[in-house]
């Protein structure tokens, strides 16, 4: 007979971290389809900022090249070297910006590169800043290593980006650095070059460091927004992926420019950690540079353009304010109050359900991303069918006028 035991508590720090809504919106959408009967709408899904096209032709087929000629060992922790010299040329031939290959370091995805960056540069105890609103998993993984996440409050005025100014005022004797994102999820903004400029010099006069997240760099719209902050300095810290302008989410593939005095201690780091990112994945990432791929992939960046051109303008004649028109990625950041006593609702978390219940629609609610917004905006994700948004677009307007 098996005794029964108490299973051991889960460690405070796991307990600590909050739920990522976007999949918590995602699991409450599911019950719900499965709960309509036959022949109920189809749910439409604008919440999660996956890439509705996947990773081109050649690109799967250099995995498959991979897994038939048996190149599925450990690489190093690193990565390979093609990989981070392809990334090195990339660098060049698109920003016009010298970063050497041993500085580039190959991660398990942009998710694993900021943990990386995290224990390569922060002690537990230590402050970094960040905006409000803000990628969510930022602040928890932060805080799941003991470093104090501080959000500092961004409006539609400076582009939901810090100003050097905040991060003057904010840092404390604690604060160790500052994390971006540029274009930022969930607005689609990108920080004014010269307004990055004056925040890194705030930083650098504090010794501190400059981490930006670049996912979203590729699906800049406008060329002012679309260079890359390694242009700035050495010192710069990027975080960058495979999944978002390359179409690779599943893959798991990432990668994070360092100093190169930083490098010795990634590497250390990464070989304990994980050993290495995915070997099939990095073989067939050498494909996401073939001149077929690369034009690829500028189809589906104009096509994100046209996508947002079509959608922001519709949005807006349904009652919803898009105080700053994103200019890269696929998000569109939504003011929805005006719409809340026709939905019946007095926040956006009761907004998106009331949404999914009458119009079938699925979005992100912005508690998700922070507080400053006052739980009245909403984030679409525009990342699928052109189709999908008109029909979304149609059934918000059933609704709601």
């Amino acid at each position: 007979m098996t005794t029964l035991v108490p299973a051991p508590p889960a460690s405070t720090r796991a307990q600590a971290v909050a739920p990522f809504l976007v999949m918590h919106v995602a699991q409450e959408a599911a019950a719900h389809a499965a709960a309509q009967p036959p022949g109920a709408p189809r749910l439409l899904y604008l919440n999660i900022g996956e890439p509705d096209r996947g990773a081109p032709p050649p690109v799967q087929a250099a995995a498959e090249a991979a897994i038939r000629a048996g190149r599925t060992q450990y690489t190093a922790a690193l990565g390979l070297d093609a990989l981070r010299e392809r990334l090195s040329a990339w660098y060049a031939q698109r920003h016009g910006v010298a970063v050497p290959a041993r500085r580039i370091a190959i991660t398990a995805g942009a998710s694993a590169a900021l943990q990386l960056a995290t224990l390569a540069l922060f002690d537990a105890g230590d402050e970094v800043l960040l905006p409000d609103p803000g990628y969510p998993c930022n602040r928890q993984i932060l805080a799941s290593l003991g470093v104090t996440p501080t959000a500092l409050p961004t409006t539609a005025a400076t582009r939901y980006q810090p100003t050097a100014a905040q991060i003057q005022a904010a840092w404390g004797p604690r604060t160790r650095g500052v994390m971006l994102a540029s274009p930022a999820n969930p607005t689609g903004t990108s920080i004014e070059p010269a307004a990055l400029d004056r925040l890194l010099a705030v930083v650098r006069g504090h010794g501190g460091a400059l981490v930006i997240d670049e996912i979203y760099l590729g699906l800049s719209f406008a060329a002012r927004y679309g260079q890359t902050a390694l242009a700035l300095g050495d010192d710069v810290i990027s975080v960058n992926s495979f999944s978002k302008y390359f179409g690779m989410t599943g893959w798991r593939l990432g990668w994070l420019v360092l100093p190169e005095s930083l490098v010795p201690a990634a590497e250390r780091l990464m070989q304990n950690h994980y050993i290495c990112a995915s070997a099939v994945a990095q073989h067939a990432a050498l494909a996401c540079f073939e001149p077929e791929s690369l034009a690829e992939f500028e189809r589906r960046r104009a096509d994100y353009a046209a996508r947002r051109d079509a959608f922001v303008p519709t949005l807006r004649a349904l009652g919803f304010a898009v105080p700053v028109a994103p200019d890269g990625a696929f998000y569109v950041w939504a003011d929805a109050s005006a719409l809340f006593a026709r939905a019946g609702v007095t926040n956006s978390m009761e907004f998106v359900r009331a949404m999914l219940r009458h119009a079938h629609v699925v979005a992100t609610p912005s508690a998700d991303f922070g507080q400053a917004d006052g739980a009245r905006f909403v984030r679409f994700s525009i990342a699928t069918a052109p189709a999908d948004l008109d029909e979304a677009i149609e059934r918000l307007r059933r609704w709601l006028v």
